[in-house]
């Protein structure tokens, strides 16, 4: 049975559904009493929700005073949605190619914050080894080969802010805890174009990955592969470079031949 605080909860959902659907239908900036009167709600409590919506971005105050339309946080999260709708999309037949050949988990991922999400995965039943992250799950980006790509990307500074607010907490006795290992890692990382986890995520289990960018060139997902740690076999990482570059290409990255990705400096 739903407690009090849990049917509140929904209902101030319910009525912030309402006033954004009700600034969907207006092209331009909406009265709050017209919004009011739309919803069916009190004007104060209108007011009320509509405040909260403006400071998370949902909603922004029009020229006029007293006018409201929809917040650009709005599209910023449409236009996530649909990067990551159009990536799973394009990888999922090198995803099958992959794991065909490999008879293992291939993962695609994508970074949120200091996080990786996984957002799509293709795995088979294996005795012995079972490799727990779902799809949605998370993981911390110092301790997955997709994470490393990603921190490729940032420089200096980005990285000492990323493990001072996240501690470089360990997963397993062999993730990475200390700032300068992670930088001599991620230097490697950017020196081989791939990166590895070994064991540092889930004990048992090895992953690589290679990164996946957008017509614009910037990573926008990692396609990795996870088996346990004995099977892992070298051969493929040329051809999982050749998938995640396939992807690359397909959604419109075009890179220039024996280009070499330019990236911030360590130093």
């Amino acid at each position: 049975m739903e407690n009090n605080s849990s049917k509140a909860n929904i209902q101030v959902l319910d009525r912030a559904s309402c006033i954004l659907r009700v600034l969907t239908q207006h092209s331009e900036p909406v009265n709050l009493k017209v919004i009011a009167e739309e919803t069916n709600l009190h004007i104060s409590t209108c007011h009320r929700i509509i405040t909260d919506l403006v400071k998370l971005r949902f909603v922004e105050k029009g020229l006029t005073s007293g006018t409201y339309r929809l917040g650009l946080r709005l599209l910023q999260l449409g236009n996530l949605v649909r990067e990551r709708m159009s990536v799973r999309e394009k990888a999922r037949n090198s995803m099958v190619k992959l794991h065909n050949l490999t008879k293992q988990t291939v993962n695609l991922s994508i970074r949120q914050g200091d996080s990786i999400v996984y957002i799509d995965r293709i795995m088979r039943e294996r005795p012995g080894i079972q490799v727990v992250r779902t799809i949605g799950a998370t993981a911390p980006l110092h301790t997955t080969s997709s994470g490393k790509l990603f921190l490729a990307e940032d420089g200096f500074e980005k990285i000492r802010g990323y493990a001072l607010r996240t501690n470089l907490e360990k997963n397993t006795p062999k993730s990475i805890g200390d700032i300068d290992t992670l930088l001599a890692e991620v230097s490697r990382v950017k020196a081989l174009g791939f990166a590895h986890d070994v064991e540092e995520l889930e004990t048992g289990v090895h992953c690589i990955a290679a990164g996946i960018r957008d017509d614009s060139g910037k990573l926008v997902a990692c396609l990795s592969i996870s088996s346990p740690v004995s099977q892992m076999q070298d051969v493929w990482i040329s051809e999982l470079k050749h998938c995640a570059d396939d992807i690359s290409e397909h959604l419109g990255f075009v890179a220039t031949p024996g280009e070499l990705y330019v990236r911030p400096d360590f130093k």
